[in-house]
């Protein structure tokens, strides 16, 4: 594995996101100083909190998968996931609901989705569950280090037992056909591969080897952080600051001083210098690389996956009938897809994912899915408003009635928001995982021509979403440090007054 040269003593982390965490606490175990800049006033990147008229909501993901990624970084500087961060299972993970009427619980428990299945579409469906659970769980176990952990320098890196082992478990044919081998409703086809839009690929295209992201959440579980998904980032960062590291929030990155091929400085919009011997950039791609004044040739461009209207609202009332989770599928699929991916168009029939967060049911997050503004260059400041009204029509029409009349406050994200906020063709889901962005072929997080940078976040390996994410950190800290060395002994927390708390 190739590492930055020089002297790496002190190294600067640009950006408290996710990823930068990760990368501060890895370093951190590794023995580093670390100074971490973040532009906003608290930590959390994406992963962010909005005060709305007295509700509260989650403004990034609201699924967290892995939670043992936050224990590993965690246990870096002698800690645990228990010292920092008090989670609790969805139960269920989704609930799915279809246009024809039917509802569909997704459990992690085996035999409890077993029996729902059966329920849902009949004994023979249920058995196909359980061949798919198992193939899904032997992916992930071939595909956790030698892949999704692993640092590429080259595609010749991918030559190795577990590359058969993937090839022999089908993981680079497609992932709709795939589920369909197991599952022959269509209705559980959707259930297990609609994941594939956070990589930015239609399921009917996207490699198996992304039928993971099912694992992640139908099989490993997912889990609420009390206090909302921000709580996790506020964690991390208590953490890293008891362990040393100095964070300094609103500070802005202006540019990075070099000498020849080494940053030897950050400067920031204050005009303060902060010198280093390395640094780890976490900005979305294009950001990164204008701070670094060097962009990678590629034989392609970079291909953007699609991106998200997102509503936030808090109401008067509750729909008892909403799971913390719940899908609400439209009747077309993959159409959907096409307008999403290729044509550029908005959903002609919406799938959407509602959100109720369980610390404050009559608060909610509406997703769905749009064209990135490279794939689909909308008037969004015209269409937004009228879009806004289309989804609630559709939320009223698949059950939740007075839905409109029901929102005392609400506050709508488009793709023109994204675009404000830096990330690239105005999507929070980066660079999309075709065969061409994947793996070693994904934007490498060693850049050419800068001896002693390294990115981390969903633009580079090994991807999008919260796992991926805390991974990226782990792998830039790597590249700085070496291979992960043995485990601290963990130690008591102590307070910190620095860091924000939930």
């Amino acid at each position: 594995m190739r590492r930055v040269s020089g002297p790496s003593d002190h190294v600067l982390v640009v950006g408290a996101g996710l990823a930068g965490l990760s990368a501060a606490l890895h370093l951190l175990g590794a023995g580093r100083r670390v100074t971490v800049v973040e532009r906003e006033a608290v930590p959390g990147g994406r992963a962010g909190r909005l005060e709305l008229g007295g509700y509260r909501v989650d403004t990034g993901p609201t699924v967290l998968t892995m939670p043992e990624l936050v224990d590993e970084a965690l246990g870096a500087v002698g800690e645990s996931l228990a010292d920092r961060l008090e989670l609790a299972p969805v139960e269920p993970a989704y609930r799915a609901r279809f246009a024809d009427g039917s509802v569909l619980d997704v459990h992690a428990d085996a035999e409890a989705m077993e029996a729902e299945v059966r329920r849902f579409a009949g004994p023979a469906q249920a058995e196909g569950y359980r061949a798919l659970r198992a193939w899904l769980t032997e992916l992930h176990e071939v595909e956790r280090d030698a892949f999704i952990g692993a640092n590429f320098d080259s595609p010749l890196d991918l030559l190795t037992p577990r590359l058969a082992k993937l090839a022999a478990l089908r993981g680079f044919a497609r992932l709709a056909p795939s589920v369909a081998r197991f599952v022959t409703d269509e209705r559980l086809q959707r259930v297990f591969s609609f994941q594939s839009l956070y990589a930015g690929v239609a399921p009917r295209r996207a490699l198996a080897a992304y039928a993971v992201i099912a694992y992640m959440d139908t099989i490993a579980g997912v889990h609420y952080p009390r206090g909302g998904m921000r709580a996790l980032p506020d964690a991390l960062a208590s953490a890293a600051v008891d362990a040393g590291a100095d964070i300094r929030y609103g500070t802005q990155v202006a540019w990075l001083e070099r000498i020849g091929e080494r940053v030897t400085a950050v400067r920031t919009t204050q005009g303060e210098r902060i010198p280093c011997d390395a640094v780890v950039l976490t900005p979305d791609l294009p950001v990164s690389y204008r701070l670094l004044g060097h962009r990678p040739r590629r034989p392609l461009p970079v291909r953007w996956a699609p991106s998200a209207v997102v509503l936030q609202v808090g109401t008067r009332r509750r729909w008892p009938e909403l799971a913390h989770h719940t899908l609400l599928f439209g009747r077309a699929w993959d159409r959907t897809f096409d307008e999403l991916t290729r044509t550029g168009e908005l959903m002609s029939d919406p799938s959407l994912l509602v959100t109720r967060p369980p610390e404050d049911d009559q608060a909610m997050v509406v997703l769905a899915p749009c064209p990135n503004l490279r794939t689909g260059p909308i008037d969004w400041e015209r269409v937004g408003p009228a879009y806004r009204d289309e989804l609630v029509g559709v939320l009223e029409r698949r059950g939740l009635t007075g839905f409109d009349a029901a929102v005392e406050v609400e506050r709508l994200v488009t793709p023109r928001d994204w675009a404000a906020m830096g990330l690239a063709a105005g999507t929070p889901f980066s660079a999309a995982h075709t065969f061409t962005q994947t793996g070693p072929f994904r934007p490498r997080n060693l850049v050419s021509g800068v001896a002693n940078a390294v990115l981390a976040g969903c633009g580079t390996t090994p991807g999008v979403g919260v796992p991926p994410v805390l991974v990226s950190g782990k792998l830039a800290a790597q590249r700085i440090t070496g291979a992960a060395g043995a485990r601290p002994p963990r130690r008591a927390p102590r307070p910190s007054a620095r860091t924000p708390r939930p």
